[in-house]
């Protein structure tokens, strides 16, 4: 199996690039995020995923692994094909389709090309409990999420922080739910206070609904 690449890119066509991997060019079919990021006669590194069946076999390029692994998890949802799920990666970061399943934003996926109202739903109604660990990895895809509690750093600590053993709920669905935002590039403070917040409203929560409850809390309010 062909995991990666690394090459020229020889030339791209509206939805893949030709990877010339010493002197052997690869037709690798990439999501529009990941062509606006190759230029013709310059090296490229390819994260690939191949695809193979009784009368086809193809290579999928990602510009991360952890584009890939997202990848990976969105064909596992019934009627997502790969078709779909480049349409999805390349409307959408990793970052940002985390975001939306966690919160049920199933509108932000709706905005991929080819994607109708009820393939979002099922999206993010499927993925919904496996996100937050694929957030958790810095949008890696699902995996073992981080069960240690954060130790933030320097004396700024806030006195709610993840921490303090007397906060209610699991310390661990915290520390999880705190990783996952830290990764989508929230400040560690403002991360950690609204996922006590959301403890504090519900002791016993599971990652996904501390993860949910702390983004409405942090969503830019109109």
């Amino acid at each position: 199996m062909i995991g990666r690449l690394r090459g020229l890119v020889a030339l791209k066509g509206a939805d893949h690039a030709l990877i010339d991997v010493g002197g052997v060019g690869y037709v690798v079919h990439c999501s529009d995020r990941t062509l606006a990021a190759l230029a013709p006669g310059t090296q490229a590194e390819i994260w690939t995923e191949m695809l193979v069946r009784e009368d086809l076999m193809q290579l999928f390029g990602f510009l991360t692994p952890q584009e890939r692994d997202w990848h990976r998890l969105l064909t596992t949802v019934q009627g997502v094909g790969a078709k779909a799920s480049m349409a999805i990666l390349g409307t959408l970061t990793t970052e940002a389709l985390a975001r939306a399943i966690a919160l049920g934003d199933w509108g932000s996926v709706r905005a991929a090309p080819g994607v109708g109202p009820k393939l979002a739903q099922r999206v993010v109604n499927e993925l919904k409990d496996k996100a937050p660990a694929a957030m958790g990895m810095g949008g890696a895809g699902p995996g073992p999420a981080a069960t240690a509690a954060p130790q933030p750093a320097g004396p700024a600590r806030a006195p709610d922080a993840l921490v303090e053993p007397d906060l209610p709920g699991s310390a661990a669905a915290q520390a999880e739910a705190l990783s996952a935002l830290t990764n989508l590039g929230y400040a560690p403070q403002e991360a950690a206070a609204a996922v006590a917040r959301a403890a504090g409203e519900a002791p016993d929560a599971t990652t996904a609904a501390l993860i949910r409850a702390a983004l409405k809390a942090l969503a830019p309010k109109d």
